[in-house]
Formats: structure tokens, sequence, C-alpha cells
């Protein structure tokens, strides 16, 4: 079983820093490839945002080869993969707090984090960062965006307090793609843009990957965002090898 992914990470033509923070792994096992991509964007207008991001980006990376991998080769039911990860918010939300108590300051990220192996695609959400599925010419957003109002966030992870993660699982069939962008990415891009660009029909390529989610990201600036731009982008490919 083979991914085709590719990753785009901008720090934008205004922006004063990068507070987004992309991790992409896969490694292969006996059960065939295990993947984790995720984006996280601190959050705007708080300092040390990306220290936030940053630091939930490493304990994932961090996650994936300690627990994860283990748990998809014993065969470990998703109920407990989930509760892996749900663990490691809750202890990343406490370092958290306890740092940003230590530094007199707030700070937060959004997360939106996906796993797959074999078939099977989980996903795990706080904020306004987005999750999208291709299905040739069809998008559907897996994610909620947890915003309130003017794009105040209901929901990250951070020094705020504790939030369950939004959950969702699936199967990922051959040809079908998963995208994870910061809200700098898809704010001013429609559904039906994203799908023309993002077509996973269209997409046989890592390189074409890295080439639309770049034209993408130039499009975005060229309209007027501000914000940082970021995205991972999974396939799983028609050809099983």
């Amino acid at each position: 079983m083979q991914y085709l992914t590719n990753v785009y990470w901008c720090q934008g033509s205004e922006a004063e820093k990068n507070q987004d923070s992309v991790v992409l792994q896969q490694v292969l096992t006996r059960r065939g490839r295990v993947l984790m991509a995720a984006v996280c964007d601190g959050m705007g207008g708080i300092s040390s945002g990306e220290v936030a991001s940053g630091y939930v980006t490493e304990e994932l990376q961090a996650w994936f080869y300690r627990e994860l991998i283990c748990m998809v080769q014993k065969r470990k039911r998703c109920w407990v993969i989930r509760r892996s990860l749900d663990r490691l918010v809750f202890h990343m939300q406490r370092q958290l707090q306890r740092y940003a108590a230590h530094k007199e300051l707030s700070l937060g990220t959004t997360m939106t984090v996906l796993v797959v192996w074999e078939r099977t695609w989980m996903l795990w959400h706080l904020g306004d960062s987005r999750a999208y599925r291709f299905r040739g010419k069809r998008v559907e957003q897996l994610s909620k965006d947890h915003v309130y109002g003017a794009g105040q966030l209901t929901k990250c992870l951070g020094s705020f307090g504790y939030f369950v993660p939004e959950h969702r699982m699936g199967v990922l069939n051959p040809g079908e793609g998963i995208l994870l962008c910061t809200d700098g990415f898809w704010r001013l891009i429609s559904g039906e843009e994203l799908r023309d660009v993002m077509n996973s029909s269209e997409l046989a390529e890592e390189e074409q990957i890295g080439r639309r989610l770049k034209e993408i990201g130039c499009v975005c600036m060229k309209r007027g965002e501000r914000d940082n731009l970021s995205a991972v982008y999974v396939k799983l490919a028609k050809e099983f090898t």
C-alpha cells in the first residue's frame, strides 16, 4: 500500500513569524504502512503561538514512534488508539498550562491530526484548521470549525483548559485523498476551487501534489491572506506495492 504525500508550509507575505507547525511521518511495518500527519496553528495575536504548535507536533511525532506503530502491529482496536491519543492531548494541555503559568502568558494552538493504516483513517481535531476528503471531483469537509462570532476560537489546545478533541474515522479507498490545512490556507479559497485544484483523480505524483498546494497558497496571498499557510495532503495510491 502506497501513500502519495506532500507538505506546504509558508510564513506568508505579511506575517512577522510562522506560528504554524506541521508533521508528516510514515513507517513500513509488517501490517503495511502506518502514516501520521498533523497541522497546528499557533493562536494568532497571542505571544508564543509557535511554541505551542511546535511543542504539539514534537509530542505527536514522539507518540507516533513510541505508541502508534506498536499498537497497529499488535492489532489493537481503534478505540484503544483513540484513547491513547486522547491521553496525550490531556498531557499536552497540562504541560502547556504549566509553561504558561511559569512564563506568565497565555498560549494555544489548533490541532488536526490524521492517522492512516491499511485503509483505516482516524482524525482528531480542535480549532479552525480543517480536514477535507477528496473522492475524485467530490470534496467533503471532515472537521467542524470550533469558532464563535468573528473567528474567535471556542476550542483549542493550550493554557485555557482541557477540551476533548472531535473525533472521526472511516475508510480511505484507493484514489482518495485527505487534506489537512490551517485557516490561512482555506479562508480565501472556496470548496469548489479546492475540489478543482486538488482533484484526487488527477494527482498521480508527489511532485504534482506539491505544485498544486503551492498554487493554492500563492492564490491566497494574491487575494490578501495575511496569515501563515500550511497544508499536508495524503492520497492512497491506486497501485498496491
